[in-house]
Protein backbone atom coordinates (compact mmCIF):
# COMPACT_ATOMS: atom_id res chain seq x y z
CA UNK A 1 0.00 0.00 0.00
CA UNK A 2 0.87 3.21 -0.59
CA UNK A 3 0.16 6.75 1.44
CA UNK A 4 -0.64 9.57 -0.36
CA UNK A 5 -1.33 13.10 1.38
CA UNK A 6 -3.85 15.16 0.32
CA UNK A 7 -3.25 19.04 1.64
CA UNK A 8 -6.41 20.36 2.74
CA UNK A 9 -7.43 24.12 0.86
CA UNK A 10 -8.26 25.47 4.04
CA UNK A 11 -4.79 27.39 5.43
CA UNK A 12 -4.26 29.08 1.53
CA UNK A 13 -7.99 30.48 1.63
CA UNK A 14 -7.34 31.55 5.18
CA UNK A 15 -4.33 32.86 4.79
CA UNK A 16 -6.25 34.80 1.29
CA UNK A 17 -9.28 36.13 3.39
CA UNK A 18 -6.41 38.09 5.72
CA UNK A 19 -4.77 39.98 2.93
CA UNK A 20 -8.20 40.19 2.03
CA UNK A 21 -9.49 41.83 5.12
CA UNK A 22 -6.50 44.07 6.33
CA UNK A 23 -6.10 45.44 3.03
CA UNK A 24 -10.26 46.88 3.26
CA UNK A 25 -9.53 48.03 6.87
CA UNK A 26 -5.67 48.99 6.83
CA UNK A 27 -2.99 50.68 5.28
CA UNK A 28 -0.43 49.65 3.16
CA UNK A 29 1.87 52.48 1.79
CA UNK A 30 4.66 52.17 4.41
CA UNK A 31 7.03 48.73 4.81
CA UNK A 32 6.18 48.13 8.16
CA UNK A 33 2.08 48.20 7.00
CA UNK A 34 3.33 45.26 4.96
CA UNK A 35 5.34 43.30 8.07
CA UNK A 36 2.13 43.12 10.17
CA UNK A 37 -0.20 41.14 7.65
CA UNK A 38 2.91 38.52 6.62
CA UNK A 39 3.52 37.98 10.14
CA UNK A 40 -0.32 37.68 10.77
CA UNK A 41 -0.87 35.56 7.78
CA UNK A 42 2.28 33.11 8.34
CA UNK A 43 0.27 32.33 12.21
CA UNK A 44 -3.12 31.80 10.09
CA UNK A 45 -0.97 29.28 7.65
CA UNK A 46 0.11 27.65 10.73
CA UNK A 47 -2.99 27.92 12.65
CA UNK A 48 -5.28 26.62 10.19
CA UNK A 49 -2.44 23.85 9.24
CA UNK A 50 -2.82 22.28 12.69
CA UNK A 51 -6.98 22.24 12.57
CA UNK A 52 -7.39 20.97 9.19
CA UNK A 53 -4.20 18.62 8.75
CA UNK A 54 -5.44 17.53 5.26
CA UNK A 55 -6.50 13.62 3.98
CA UNK A 56 -4.14 10.50 4.25
CA UNK A 57 -5.40 8.14 1.49
CA UNK A 58 -3.91 4.29 0.75
CA UNK A 59 -3.76 2.82 -2.69
CA UNK A 60 -2.70 -0.26 -3.79
CA UNK A 61 0.92 -0.35 -5.48
CA UNK A 62 1.27 -1.28 -8.68
CA UNK A 63 3.49 -4.21 -8.99
CA UNK A 64 5.03 -5.17 -12.61
CA UNK A 65 4.32 -8.25 -13.32
CA UNK A 66 7.21 -10.75 -13.62
CA UNK A 67 8.40 -11.45 -16.71
CA UNK A 68 11.11 -14.72 -17.84
CA UNK A 69 12.57 -13.07 -20.73
CA UNK A 70 11.45 -15.72 -23.45
CA UNK A 71 8.54 -14.36 -25.18
CA UNK A 72 6.61 -17.62 -25.60
CA UNK A 73 6.70 -17.64 -22.33
CA UNK A 74 5.64 -14.20 -21.32
CA UNK A 75 3.14 -14.10 -23.47
CA UNK A 76 1.08 -17.23 -21.65
CA UNK A 77 1.95 -15.08 -18.36
CA UNK A 78 -0.09 -12.50 -20.11
CA UNK A 79 -2.85 -14.83 -21.32
CA UNK A 80 -2.95 -16.27 -18.15
CA UNK A 81 -3.31 -12.67 -16.04
CA UNK A 82 -5.83 -11.44 -18.68
CA UNK A 83 -8.16 -14.23 -18.01
CA UNK A 84 -7.33 -13.53 -13.75
CA UNK A 85 -8.25 -10.15 -13.89
CA UNK A 86 -11.51 -11.00 -15.81
CA UNK A 87 -12.41 -13.59 -13.29
CA UNK A 88 -11.58 -10.85 -10.51
CA UNK A 89 -14.18 -8.34 -12.04
CA UNK A 90 -16.68 -10.86 -12.22
CA UNK A 91 -16.52 -11.89 -8.52
CA UNK A 92 -16.94 -8.40 -7.78
CA UNK A 93 -19.50 -7.85 -9.74
CA UNK A 94 -21.48 -10.71 -8.27
CA UNK A 95 -20.97 -9.51 -4.52
CA UNK A 96 -21.54 -11.45 -1.87
CA UNK A 97 -23.50 -14.04 -3.89
CA UNK A 98 -22.65 -18.01 -2.59
CA UNK A 99 -20.54 -18.88 -5.58
CA UNK A 100 -18.02 -15.75 -4.55
CA UNK A 101 -16.17 -17.73 -2.25
CA UNK A 102 -15.61 -20.79 -4.76
CA UNK A 103 -14.57 -18.41 -7.79
CA UNK A 104 -12.05 -16.98 -5.23
CA UNK A 105 -10.40 -19.72 -4.31
CA UNK A 106 -10.26 -21.14 -8.12
CA UNK A 107 -8.33 -17.82 -9.04
CA UNK A 108 -5.82 -18.03 -6.24
CA UNK A 109 -5.18 -21.72 -7.89
CA UNK A 110 -4.94 -20.36 -11.45
CA UNK A 111 -2.61 -17.95 -10.30
CA UNK A 112 -0.06 -20.57 -8.71
CA UNK A 113 -0.19 -22.47 -11.80
CA UNK A 114 0.80 -19.64 -14.00
CA UNK A 115 3.95 -18.34 -11.22
CA UNK A 116 4.86 -22.13 -11.33
CA UNK A 117 5.61 -21.49 -15.38
CA UNK A 118 8.48 -19.13 -14.30
CA UNK A 119 10.24 -21.41 -12.05
CA UNK A 120 9.26 -24.47 -14.39
CA UNK A 121 9.35 -23.56 -17.99
CA UNK A 122 8.96 -27.29 -19.21
CA UNK A 123 5.61 -26.75 -17.72
CA UNK A 124 4.09 -24.49 -20.75
CA UNK A 125 2.78 -27.26 -23.09
CA UNK A 126 0.42 -28.42 -20.04
CA UNK A 127 -0.06 -24.73 -18.66
CA UNK A 128 -0.54 -23.56 -22.57
CA UNK A 129 -3.66 -26.50 -23.48
CA UNK A 130 -4.77 -25.43 -19.83
CA UNK A 131 -4.58 -21.79 -20.67
CA UNK A 132 -6.54 -22.25 -24.52
CA UNK A 133 -9.38 -24.81 -23.56
CA UNK A 134 -9.84 -25.17 -19.82
CA UNK A 135 -9.80 -21.12 -18.37
CA UNK A 136 -11.97 -19.84 -21.75
CA UNK A 137 -14.54 -22.82 -20.67
CA UNK A 138 -14.39 -21.31 -17.08
CA UNK A 139 -14.74 -17.93 -17.64
CA UNK A 140 -18.01 -18.78 -20.03
CA UNK A 141 -20.11 -20.43 -17.22
CA UNK A 142 -18.92 -17.22 -15.06
CA UNK A 143 -20.29 -15.01 -17.59
CA UNK A 144 -23.52 -17.06 -17.78
CA UNK A 145 -23.59 -17.04 -14.47
CA UNK A 146 -22.96 -12.89 -13.69
CA UNK A 147 -25.52 -12.74 -16.25
CA UNK A 148 -28.15 -14.60 -15.17
CA UNK A 149 -27.81 -12.81 -11.67
CA UNK A 150 -27.43 -9.45 -13.07
CA UNK A 151 -31.32 -10.52 -14.55
CA UNK A 152 -32.92 -10.62 -11.55
CA UNK A 153 -35.34 -13.29 -12.66
CA UNK A 154 -35.97 -16.22 -10.40
CA UNK A 155 -37.40 -18.71 -13.29
CA UNK A 156 -37.39 -22.15 -12.77
CA UNK A 157 -34.75 -22.44 -15.62
CA UNK A 158 -32.01 -19.54 -14.45
CA UNK A 159 -32.41 -21.17 -11.08
CA UNK A 160 -31.78 -24.37 -12.35
CA UNK A 161 -28.62 -23.23 -14.34
CA UNK A 162 -27.02 -20.96 -11.61
CA UNK A 163 -27.01 -24.31 -9.16
CA UNK A 164 -25.57 -25.96 -11.72
CA UNK A 165 -22.67 -23.43 -12.20
CA UNK A 166 -22.64 -23.16 -8.92
CA UNK A 167 -22.18 -26.85 -8.51
CA UNK A 168 -19.75 -27.42 -10.95
CA UNK A 169 -16.98 -24.64 -9.62
CA UNK A 170 -16.31 -27.27 -6.73
CA UNK A 171 -15.47 -29.80 -9.77
CA UNK A 172 -13.39 -27.09 -11.50
CA UNK A 173 -11.77 -25.87 -8.03
CA UNK A 174 -10.78 -29.74 -7.45
CA UNK A 175 -9.39 -30.43 -11.14
CA UNK A 176 -7.18 -27.09 -11.24
CA UNK A 177 -5.84 -28.29 -7.67
CA UNK A 178 -4.97 -31.77 -9.46
CA UNK A 179 -3.50 -30.16 -12.21
CA UNK A 180 -0.95 -27.67 -10.18
CA UNK A 181 -0.26 -31.02 -8.16
CA UNK A 182 0.50 -32.37 -11.12
CA UNK A 183 2.70 -29.94 -12.60
CA UNK A 184 4.99 -30.32 -9.00
CA UNK A 185 4.83 -33.97 -9.39
CA UNK A 186 6.63 -33.43 -12.93
CA UNK A 187 9.43 -31.32 -11.00
CA UNK A 188 9.86 -34.08 -8.27
CA UNK A 189 10.55 -36.14 -11.16
CA UNK A 190 13.35 -34.22 -12.33
CA UNK A 191 14.69 -33.53 -9.44
CA UNK A 192 15.23 -36.72 -8.84
CA UNK A 193 16.68 -37.62 -12.31
CA UNK A 194 19.32 -34.48 -10.98
CA UNK A 195 20.23 -36.42 -8.26
CA UNK A 196 20.70 -39.65 -9.95
CA UNK A 197 22.84 -38.28 -12.59
CA UNK A 198 24.84 -36.32 -9.73
CA UNK A 199 25.28 -39.73 -8.01
CA UNK A 200 26.41 -41.63 -11.28
CA UNK A 201 29.49 -39.00 -11.72
CA UNK A 202 30.50 -39.15 -7.98
CA UNK A 203 30.20 -42.47 -8.41
CA UNK A 204 32.22 -42.82 -11.23
CA UNK A 205 35.18 -40.78 -9.44
CA UNK A 206 34.88 -42.82 -6.50
CA UNK A 207 33.70 -40.19 -4.45
CA UNK A 208 30.25 -42.11 -3.86
CA UNK A 209 29.97 -45.53 -2.27
CA UNK A 210 26.13 -45.49 -1.98
CA UNK A 211 23.22 -43.63 -2.72
CA UNK A 212 22.76 -40.27 -1.08
CA UNK A 213 21.37 -40.97 2.67
CA UNK A 214 22.40 -41.82 5.75
CA UNK A 215 25.47 -43.55 5.33
CA UNK A 216 26.60 -40.37 2.67
CA UNK A 217 25.55 -38.15 5.80
CA UNK A 218 27.28 -39.93 8.41
CA UNK A 219 30.39 -39.99 6.49
CA UNK A 220 30.64 -36.27 5.88
CA UNK A 221 29.89 -35.68 9.93
CA UNK A 222 33.20 -37.31 10.96
CA UNK A 223 35.03 -35.61 8.27
CA UNK A 224 33.84 -32.44 9.91
CA UNK A 225 33.75 -33.39 12.91
CA UNK A 226 36.99 -34.84 12.86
Amino acid sequence: MIELKQKSVAPIYSVAAVWTLYCVFFPLYKTWHFIIPVCIAVLTYIAMSAAFPGKITYVEASVEPKRSGDERIDALLAQGESAIAEMKRVNAAIGDDPASEKIGEIIIVIDKIFKNLLDNPKGYNQIKRFSDFYLPATIKLLHAYEKFLQNGIKGESIVGSMERINASLNTILGSYVKFLDSLFQNQAIDIETDIRVLENMLRSEGLLDSDFGSDATSSSGQILNG
